[in-house]
């Protein structure tokens, strides 16, 4: 048995990867053990929204992820009789088309830059609690491995070794529906920025861009249909648009889909994350996200308990606020899923409203930002409050996304909650933010922005409001609620 490591981190996969850079970026030691000998190959996942993309720029990898991918310019939806609804992204929706392995080669990248490495061939059989901390067995080709750690991070999949070990149920349904999913170049009129729903009463297709002008696409099918490009040619005649044509294909593959919640995200020293906490439909391309998102609610508060600066009863809202955004994606990718499986006579009525809402501006302004996650919301369980909590007319209510007027830091934090004035009708206020991010070194930082309204927002490190308010009673009590997270805040006392 070798050194205790702070955390142990089974699943190499993209969420597991970015487990392990976010706890290294704030000095966590980490081991990352992944059972497969080599890196995951294919796109997988293609699709990165707002939350997902946070993860990358949180450790300076959104440049890098840009030049391998594509920015998602629109929205398609193809009717029947060759209509068509064409809906705008926008910069506060941004969102990216970068193939899955790609997402996770950059991920690793960084990782070794920051010291760490995914040891490989190396699968767990077995967890165990010791009390004051986890003891995972460990085998490789020729050896096994005892190793202790403080916590343990199960990004295994949808199979979850860790899961099934820790005795965890995984409630839930096998969607019945079959989808063929496969990339190559097709040929026909298909914006290369936009990804294409065809959404005819004859069956319903996915396409989406990919780089080097291959696209992948994915459609329901009946089980049984034979895995050719004659199928796929067949696909495209009935379900796409006039002209569309396979030139090649690089892979024709099935996939199926289930609808499952853990039934615990906590268990002791362990958190689930990704596929190992929750899994979907994956209509509307929310899957990675909502994975990555767990990884950026947990890292910072597992960083702070590691580093003394937060009391591990911080660690306690993690399964409270990623469950509610797990019930929230799950219902949201089921009501895509059943959209998407329509009769025609169903179907064609859906088409019919969905003209509507785009007459009016509402598929915009409600359907995009939706899939961009602006709907995702806590509970206010980070300061154990009994009770709702009201923001004052005109600010984000706790539990929010941050605003997207909201300006970048002006130094990137490391796990640490930020404090933004705003206006310049308050200078009393402002100087009392000032004055209190002074007497938090490590747990807050201060910034103003000076163009947008008057009071302060505290917002959380992974993109959320944790308060708001305008008067220096407001910020009082935003201060005291901070202190409250730490070791000697919490209830008044030292812990021991």
């Amino acid at each position: 048995m070798g050194d205790k490591t702070s955390v142990v981190i089974v699943g190499a996969g993209t969420c597991g990867l970015a487990a392990a850079c976010e706890l290294r970026r704030m000095g966590v030691s980490v081991r990352l053990l992944e059972a497969r000998p080599g890196p995951n190959a294919g796109s997988r996942a293609t699709l990165l929204w707002p939350l997902g993309l946070a993860v990358l720029r949180s450790l300076g990898a959104l440049a890098e992820a840009e030049r391998r991918g594509l920015r998602l310019n629109a929205l398609q939806y193809h009717m029947d009789g060759d209509k068509r609804l064409r809906t705008r992204v926008g910069a506060e929706n941004e969102a990216l088309v970068l193939a899955q392995d790609q997402t996770s080669l950059i991920l690793e990248r960084i990782l070794e830059e920051l010291g760490g490495r995914v040891e490989r061939s190396t699968r767990v059989v077995d967890v165990a609690s010791t009390g004051e901390g986890i003891t995972v067995k460990a085998q490789q080709p020729d050896s096994t491995e005892l190793i202790e750690a403080d916590w343990l991070i199960a990004a295994d999949g949808v199979g979850s070794t860790v899961r099934q070990a820790l005795g965890i149920d995984f409630p839930g349904v096998a969607l019945p529906t079959t989808y063929l999913a496969t990339e190559g170049r097709i040929l026909g009129d298909l914006e290369p920025g936009d990804v294409h729903y065809f959404l005819r009463a004859s069956g319903s297709m996915v396409v989406a861009p990919l780089r080097g002008g291959k696209v992948r696409l994915g459609a329901p099918i009946p089980e049984g249909t034979e895995l050719t490009e004659a199928t796929v040619q067949r696909l495209l005649r009935e379900r796409g648009s006039t002209g569309m044509r396979v030139e090649s294909l690089d892979e024709i593959t099935t996939f199926s889909s289930q609808e499952r919640i853990a039934a615990a995200l906590r268990k002791g020293r362990c958190f689930l994350v990704g596929d190992a906490a929750h899994t979907h439909s994956p209509i509307g391309g929310q899957g990675l996200n909502l994975g990555l998102q767990d990884v950026h609610n947990l890292a910072w508060k597992l960083a702070g308990v590691v580093r003394g600066v937060f009391h591990p009863a911080i660690l306690d809202s993690y399964e409270p606020e990623r469950r509610q955004a797990a019930q929230q994606t799950v219902q949201n990718t089921g009501r895509f899923a059943k959209m998407f499986m329509l009769s025609p006579a169903k179907a064609r009525m859906r088409n019919t409203a969905w003209r509507g809402l785009e007459a009016t501006g509402l598929l915009r302004r409600r359907f995009v930002p939706l899939l961009a996650g602006w709907r995702v919301s806590y509970p206010d369980a980070l300061f154990a409050t009994t009770g709702p909590v009201t923001a004052p007319r005109g600010m984000p209510s706790p539990g929010t996304r941050v605003p997207p007027w909201v300006p970048a830091p002006s130094q990137p934090g490391q796990g640490t909650f930020r404090l933004l004035t705003l206006g310049d009708r308050d200078g009393d206020l402002r100087r009392r933010a000032q004055d209190l991010a002074g007497t938090m070194p490590g747990l807050v930082s201060h910034d103003h922005h000076s163009e947008r309204g008057r009071g302060f927002l505290l917002l959380r490190p992974d993109g959320f409001v944790a308060r708001s308010g305008t008067t220096p009673d407001d910020l009082d009590r935003a201060g005291h609620l901070l202190a409250g997270l730490t070791p000697t805040g919490r209830d008044g006392r030292e812990e021991h």
